[in-house]
């Protein structure tokens, strides 16, 4: 515990991946948590995850790609993280080879179905499927997006860095079936109708960030507006209403 008496927030980092619509508009990759999941069961969240000694190791062993300094910078381990919880959570590896996105064709499918196994088991390091497949990991093309912290009053808690990046078009996006039941590309405007609609169950942060991506022509569109800016730390906090505890946000902050 804190001196406040909360439990301290886990660094961790999550992935907003962005493709464009053939109509017109972005879609972004959402997993749905297990059911028995200790962490917001049963809600569709971007692919994300709590942020591992190793992870800074990864950072600092020269397989990824340089970047500036920041809250993110190298040696922090949130960009190695977001890339690691990618693959694990969405089978999907942001890196580069030989200058190129990296494509996963069907004659490497199970190859790199069982580098993700052996990450989920920890029997294997991103570091060491990078070595093996001549890869250098692509911390430089995750854009900062935003900074999320955790209520101090909740039991488990967070201190959440996302990027956004753009999904490679030589691969595929599919839940673990571990720690997630379902993945879907769903555009932001549909995802946030099927919550008012209590279809689509989705938490406080995703809502408020899934907002910020609507009414967006393309990935394109959906960088440039937030390249360039220093996302603010968001920290909501629980206040009760007529005997239930709300979450609420600054007044400054949305």
């Amino acid at each position: 515990m804190s001196a406040s008496g909360s439990v301290p927030a886990r660094p961790a980092a999550a992935v907003v991946l962005l493709r464009d619509r053939l109509d017109g508009g972005i879609e972004v990759f959402l997993v749905r948590r297990h059911i028995r999941s200790e962490f917001v069961p049963d809600a569709f969240v971007f692919p994300g995850g709590t942020v591992k000694p190793a992870d800074a190791e990864i950072e600092r062993s020269g397989c990824c790609a340089s970047m500036d300094s920041g809250p993110t910078a190298l040696g922090t381990g949130f960009r190695a993280a977001a890339l690691r919880e990618c693959f694990e959570e969405a089978g999907v590896l942001l890196a580069r080879r030989g200058g190129e996105p990296l494509a996963v064709l069907a004659g490497d499918v199970a190859r790199f179905a069982s580098y993700r196994e052996g990450l989920n088991a920890r029997t294997l390091t991103l570091a060491e499927v990078a070595a093996q497949e001549s890869l250098t990991l692509a911390t430089n093309e995750l854009l900062h997006w935003a900074h999320w912290i955790t209520p101090e009053t909740f039991p488990m808690r967070f201190d959440t860095h996302f990027f956004l990046a753009e999904m490679p078009h030589e691969q595929e996006a599919a839940h673990d079936q571990l720690e997630t039941t379902a993945g879907i590309w769903i555009t932001p405007e549909k995802a946030l109708a099927g919550f008012e609609g209590g279809e689509f169950p989705i938490v406080f942060a995703t809502i408020h960030q899934l907002r910020d991506l609507t009414g967006l022509a393309s990935v394109a569109a959906a960088l440039g507006r937030f390249m360039g800016a220093t996302p603010h730390t968001v920290r909501p906090r629980v206040v009760q209403r007529d005997g239930a505890d709300v979450i609420m946000l600054a007044n400054n902050e949305g």
